[in-house]
């Protein structure tokens, strides 16, 4: 393959599964003397620590940073560790509350262990923005907010709509795009990644760079917002549809597993690192029969989880899943849950993990969906008396309750 092939295939690969990219002919140009001269370029994307762990849709923006990573890039994988201090609504309708300085350190080392996992730790480097955000100083704010005009501002969808609605905006939310787009003037950075809901403040940088005189703009790609498991909704921890990537290797399987054979191929697309023309391979041969969807949605699941755990862990949980759902059987391993005197079921679930309260176990009796011992649960206010029992909620939760 020429040189001019391998360009093309691997702009292809690049706007895989973006949603938008600003400045495409850069990006082309920076590809291109890779390939042809051996010159590197530098991308980046920014996290606030807000929550200790990633779930898949946190990966997709990983995945393409990895991506680029084959074609030349280096990744400044930033953890902003300043501006996370600093409340930014991101889309939503009220303030973020800020983090203590311990919050963010404590959730940022537990990202830098687990982006190692998805990105090359060679052509990467983990910054802090703290580090040029606190030499800034009195002068350089006020230098820096002289580079924006309020009205521009209150372009932004979020801001415009607090401002029509009289809800409370604070001075210090105006600083959270400038300082995001100044950590590009400072990290002289060519690409900046960052989700669908940040395009105000992803094209901070562009002005900032052009402001300071970089003489350049760095392109912008905004990624997709994965669907979670519901396939309306996307992924969230606070609404249960998600997959996190420290969850066990076995509930990863399950939840994986119960996608639409639809929603399927956009996992595959967003998160498996298979070509494209793998993937259409994998298409054709569901459409014309050769394939099951289920064997190659396990693929999937087995890809994935191979990626966070091990080969290993992957194929135990496939043996497991099938073991326990194909063929009816118990899991292997079942949480233990000893009581000292007789409980009511509802309570039982609630206290075991099964259900989040007594009410949902009690919707969950009434809708058929636990079973006691094998057979389907149907009176609400039964009692477990002395003995020993295995509860089941849905498909994959289990529990083994023994009242002494």
């Amino acid at each position: 393959m020429n040189v001019e092939s391998q360009i093309e295939l691997a702009l292809e690969e690049i706007k895989r599964g973006t949603q938008e990219i600003i400045g495409m002919e850069y990006i082309k140009d920076l590809v291109s003397a890779y390939f042809k001269e051996g010159k590197t370029f530098s991308v980046k994307a920014g996290f606030d620590p807000t929550a200790p762990d990633l779930h898949l849709g946190h990966t997709v923006l990983l995945q393409k940073l990895a991506t680029f990573q084959k074609y030349g890039a280096k990744v400044y994988f930033l953890i902003g560790d300043f501006t996370g201090m600093i409340g930014d609504p991101s889309g939503k309708s009220e303030t973020r509350k800020p983090l203590s300085k311990e919050q963010v350190l404590a959730n940022a080392k537990t990202y830098q262990e687990q982006v190692t996992k998805v990105l090359d730790s060679d052509k990467m480097e983990i910054a802090f923005n703290s580090v040029w955000l606190d030499k800034l100083g009195t002068r350089g704010m006020i230098e820096l907010a002289a580079k924006f005009s309020v009205a521009r501002m209150l372009e932004r969808d979020d801001f415009e709509k607090r401002f029509k609605s009289q809800s409370p905006i604070s001075i210090v939310e105006f600083f959270y795009p400038l300082l995001q787009g100044y950590d590009s003037v400072a990290l002289n950075c060519d690409i900046e990644f960052g989700g669908t809901d940040q395009k105000f403040n992803l094209l901070m940088g562009r002005q900032l760079q052009r402001a300071y005189g970089l003489n350049k703009e760095q392109s912008v790609v905004m990624v997709p917002l994965l669907e979670g498991l519901d396939g309306v909704h996307k992924m969230s921890k606070s609404l249960g549809n998600y997959v996190g990537i420290t969850q066990e290797p076995q509930e990863m399987f399950g939840r994986l597993l119960s996608i639409s054979d639809e929603l399927m191929w956009r996992y595959y697309e967003l998160l498996s690192t298979k070509s494209l023309q793998e993937i259409e391979s994998l298409k054709q041969g569901v459409n014309n029969g050769d394939l099951h969807p289920k064997a190659v949605k396990e693929d999937l699941a087995v890809e994935i989880i191979t990626r966070y755990h091990s080969k290993e862990c992957a194929l135990k949980a496939k043996e497991e899943f099938a073991r326990v759902f194909s063929k009816e059987e118990l899991p292997s391993e079942i949480p233990e849950f000893r009581k000292s005197e007789s409980i009511w079921i509802a309570q039982a679930l609630n206290e075991c993990g099964l259900c989040a309260s007594n009410s949902e176990a009690l919707r969950l009796i009434k809708q058929g969906g636990v079973k006691l011992n094998g057979n389907k649960l149907e009176d609400s206010k039964f009692v477990l008396s002395k003995g020993e029992y295995i509860v089941q909620v849905g498909k994959r939760k289990f529990a083994k309750i023994i009242v002494e």
